[in-house]
């Protein structure tokens, strides 16, 4: 799938939701539940997301020309909205990711569910994400 493709299917799971506050933050905790267990020799200061409130290792690594990626964090809520964006990147070229145009936030009306702090922290694994990303699409081309 597409990048595009599963920012749409993740707006089309949350509209089920009909905006709920409650059930759409269990959802996104219920989401972090999901994502696969990182190795703990990963959880390095090395690995911490810069500038996220909570604590947010992310580690990135490709195979045949596609970038995947493992997290966690030490809270729910958090875990849960990274999990989202490894949804979104893992599996995808580098150039991909970062011609990506994010836009299943706004769709979903996350700034009403995540605070400022929360938003800042989001931006940071974006960024992070495109940082790994631009790291491998440069490392890629060199070798050829």
């Amino acid at each position: 799938m597409t990048i595009d493709e599963i920012q749409d299917e993740i707006i089309s799971e949350f509209s089920l939701l009909e905006g709920d506050m409650e059930m759409t933050i269990f959802y996104i905790m219920e989401l972090g539940q999901k994502l696969p267990e990182m190795n703990a020799v990963d959880k390095t200061e090395d690995n911490i997301v810069k500038g996220c409130q909570s604590k947010v290792w992310l580690t990135a690594s490709t195979e045949d020309e596609k970038v995947h990626f493992a997290a966690d964090s030490n809270t729910a809520i958090t875990k849960g909205l990274v999990s989202l964006l490894i949804r979104i990147f893992n599996g995808q070229t580098p150039e991909a990711i970062l011609s990506a145009d994010l836009y299943f936030m706004h769709k979903i009306g996350m700034e009403r569910f995540i605070g400022t702090q929360r938003s800042n922290g989001f931006a940071a694994m974006i960024k992070q994400m495109k940082l790994y990303a631009l790291a491998f699409k440069t490392k890629m081309e060199v070798k050829r």
